[in-house]
């Protein structure tokens, strides 16, 4: 009892005699600022947009903190913003991913049944047979949602369907009881200045579903074309959103065990993208989208910020998204991304100041890279960030993808976030004796 008093006395003595006398159980904090990872933009002498921008909160983090690499998939394979964000919770995609369309539906509210099929959509623009914008100008959420309600109302197939807005240019088609023609290609090209794709089947009865997505975008494309929304963003020199590019088929996903019961927390999400809702809600998050939050340039990050602080309270685990950073890559504009970065940093910055951060994990990544130079998501590392209480610092000073190449975490899976996140916050459990 001697040894372990004066142990315990050395312990108090450096501050630590209150991790000594309990279980250490804290909170925890996933920030990903999506598509944050870049390449050295020449525009910006030779630094990418994280290095470049002013980040005072996040720099400071890092110097109390440890940095690293992360791959989401593996490393060099590019992945997708649904896989990506599987992978960092712990999923294996190729296990549980079953196309893109259902988590869309999921995270515009609509609950579906197993044998539902859902497709992600983008408004876009076409002239004389090409497609001339892919994203119709980026139009706002709420001319996207008008749109959508127009076809619902307009647009008869042979069968039931939903179409419904998600965020920005986004929207959501659901075919009723149609999942198993789900081996169906898309008509997007990827690229301006190409006229849409045929789609593509693989079987009878993706044929079939092949031949009402057909019909299902003649008939919404006559619905646009002479739209009041459209006649007004014609009037204004706007790209107009006339056409309709259907991709992402999706069934119902393979969620083994909820993330919620599977660390035994009990978890909110702060989100505004559809895509990512669905994800969240699909692993069991409670999802929370803050007035003035859109996941677009014009989002309200401090709404996020004040989101995340008020929840804590009440959850053990908070996810936040942050959406442009990564469509700043995609409209490859470095200044632009450098902007988002750094209204990232001050949201971030608001948390940090808002809570006991020994008693809180925090970990910064992205869910991908999106280069500017690439417009699209790359296989490069992703920028990593663990700080908090637990958290054996490094030697790094900043927070950017050339510092993060010397931290202490090294370069790791995705799948490896979360676990070591909740052996910092007290929740993993011994393997062997």
């Amino acid at each position: 009892f001697q040894a372990e008093d004066g142990i315990r006395d050395a312990q108090e003595s450096r501050g630590l005699g209150d991790v000594y006398k309990r279980q250490v159980k804290r909170k925890g904090i996933l920030i990903i600022l999506d598509g944050l990872g870049d390449r050295p933009i020449e525009e910006l002498g030779g630094k990418t947009a994280l290095e470049y921008a002013n980040t005072p909160n996040m720099d400071k983090l890092a110097t109390m903190g440890i940095l690293g690499q992360q791959d989401p998939i593996a490393p060099g394979k590019p992945a997708g913003s649904d896989t990506a964000h599987l992978a960092i919770f712990g999923y294996d995609p190729y296990q549980t991913y079953r196309g893109r369309g259902f988590f869309e539906a999921l995270g515009v509210g609509l609950d579906l049944d197993e044998d539902d099929l859902a497709f992600r959509v983008n408004f876009a623009t076409i002239e004389n047979g090409i497609i001339t914008d892919r994203r119709a100008g980026r139009i706002s959420t709420e001319e996207a949602h008008e749109l959508a309600k127009a076809i619902q109302e307009n647009v008869k197939l042979p069968v039931e369907f939903i179409f419904v807005g998600a965020t920005g240019h986004r929207a959501v088609l659901v075919l009723k009881g149609m999942a198993s023609g789900y081996k169906v290609g898309e008509n997007d090209p990827h690229v301006e200045g190409k006229p849409p794709h045929e789609f593509e089947y693989g079987d009878e009865e993706s044929k079939k579903v092949v031949e009402i997505l057909e019909e299902f975008v003649e008939k919404a494309h006559k619905v646009l074309e002479h739209h009041q929304i459209n006649e007004k963003r014609k009037k204004e020199g706007k790209p107009v959103a006339n056409y309709l590019l259907i991709r992402g088929a999706g069934t119902y996903p393979n969620i083994p065990m909820k993330f919620t019961k599977q660390w035994k927390v009990k978890a909110a999400a702060v989100v505004a993208t559809a895509l990512v809702k669905g994800v969240a809600r699909a692993i069991g998050f409670d999802v929370y989208t803050p007035e003035g939050a859109t996941g677009e340039y014009n989002t309200d990050a401090m709404a996020k910020a004040k989101a995340v602080v008020e929840l804590l309270k009440d959850y053990d685990f908070i996810f936040l998204h942050f959406k442009p950073t990564d469509a700043a890559g995609h409209d490859n504009n470095p200044k632009k991304k450098v902007e988002m970065v750094e209204r990232a940093d001050e949201m971030i910055g608001y948390i940090v100041e808002s809570i006991d951060l020994e008693n809180t994990v925090i970990a910064i990544t992205g869910d991908h890279s999106t280069p500017c130079e690439v417009k699209n998501h790359s296989g490069d590392p992703v920028p990593l960030l663990i700080v908090g209480g637990g958290v054996r610092a490094d030697y790094t000073e900043s927070f950017g993808e050339r510092e993060c190449m010397r931290g202490g975490i090294g370069r790791v899976r995705g799948k490896y976030i979360v676990p070591i996140i909740m052996d910092l916050m007290g929740r993993t459990e011994k393997f062997g004796a």
